[in-house]
């Protein structure tokens, strides 16, 4: 079996849809590997802001983003955390100055090539699961169930809203909602892979749904367009 014809289920979405936590729920059940293609730019960005390499130095961070062991845990005292080479890194990647980094690596040709690969290597058997917003439009546009996750955006404000309380963290909701249409105009319109469904893709509303009824939808689109219904 090559690589193109390992079954690959593609969760793209908005911020605040729940394409993260559906899309490792579903890796879950299936016993399939799991991609957070949000975090591997992070990743490298943690990675050489430690090695402190300077973004014009664009070989050492290719060669760098070729050499990092990343691992997304679905099962086990360590499900739900980002793993690189070999140390829990989940907090550390979601910092300002990760953010920041990752989005001055994403426009440099390059890095972006060479990320692309790294995603495409999470294909394996018995099956990958991969969330992000060009999952199914750029990075597995041959996968065999393309799910695109939304909801409204007072909804998804009001999710990581409650989300920051429960960490201790404080937040006006007007502000959130505020940053998200931002967000969402910015994703919509760049020029390099910009958010939309694919052509082909299944369109789920989750703005009314519980996390439950969400994975029961994909899981009926996995089972109707996967040999064996997602088993190996």
């Amino acid at each position: 079996m090559t690589r193109q014809e390992i079954p690959t289920v593609t969760i793209d979405g908005p911020g605040g849809a729940g394409k993260g936590t559906i899309a490792q729920a579903i890796a879950a059940r299936l016993n399939w590997h799991f991609l957070d293609s949000g975090a591997i730019y992070r990743l490298l960005a943690l990675d050489s802001l430690q090695a402190d390499i300077s973004l014009d130095d664009v070989c050492a961070l290719v060669a760098r983003s070729q050499s990092l062991q990343i691992e997304f845990p679905t099962g086990g005292p360590q499900a739900g955390e980002v793993l690189l080479n070999g140390q829990v890194v989940t907090a550390s990647i979601r910092d300002e100055a990760c953010g920041a980094r990752a989005s001055e690596l994403a426009v440099i040709p390059s890095v972006r090539e060479a990320l692309l690969a790294r995603q495409r290597a999470f294909r394996q058997w018995p099956g990958l699961v991969a969330d992000g917003r060009d999952m199914g439009t750029v990075v597995f546009p041959g996968a065999a169930v393309k799910i695109f996750l939304t909801a409204s955006a007072e909804e998804r404000a009001r999710r990581r809203h409650k989300q920051l309380m429960e960490q201790g963290v404080s937040a006006n909701l007007a502000d959130l909602l505020q940053e998200l249409r931002a967000r969402d105009e910015r994703d919509m319109n760049r020029a390099i892979a910009p958010l939309a469904p694919a052509e082909d893709a299944v369109s789920v509303d989750t703005t009314a749904m519980d996390v439950d009824t969400v994975i029961r939808t994909v899981m009926e689109q996995v089972k109707a367009c996967v040999p064996n219904g997602g088993g190996a």
